[in-house]
């Protein structure tokens, strides 16, 4: 038997997702992460969590809500707890007054909006690609 996550290599890095959509929720959740609040002006790498861990199920639930923006960091060392329990850590580390209650909400609100493919797709096309949209929107956000 293949060892856990080798199974779902195909889902692994960033082909498992279309650009277009990658950007649509990046956009959704203000080009920042929904744990800690880094957003791309400061140079952070955005990555998309499940809120649902893929090591909960067979099947990986990839619908809109069910994905958020992370940085890598938030990301990584989420790894598979659960969500309640992980915002109450990074409230925790944060030590901004704000609770893990209080990310949960947000992240909650956030998934409610929904991701709007057509500017995705437009900025894309305007920028000539995904890395060139993200640069230039890194850029206005600075």
């Amino acid at each position: 038997m293949p060892a856990r996550g080798k199974e779902n290599s195909k889902y692994q890095g960033q082909k498992w997702i279309r650009n277009e959509r990658r950007l649509a929720i990046y956009l959704r959740d203000g080009m920042a992460c929904v744990y800690c609040g880094q957003g791309i002006e400061e140079g952070i790498r955005l990555t998309l969590d499940h809120l649902t861990p893929h090591s909960t199920s067979d099947t990986p639930d990839n619908t809109n809500e069910n994905l958020v923006t992370a940085c890598v960091s938030c990301n990584s060392s989420r790894g598979n707890r659960p969500l309640a329990d992980f915002c109450a850590a990074v409230a925790g580390y944060l030590n901004h007054g704000i609770t893990g209650s209080e990310i949960l909400a947000h992240i909650t609100a956030t998934v409610a909006h929904a991701v709007d493919m057509t500017e995705a797709k437009s900025i894309i096309a305007r920028r000539g690609g995904f890395s060139l949209a993200l640069a230039a929107l890194r850029q206005q956000q600075e």
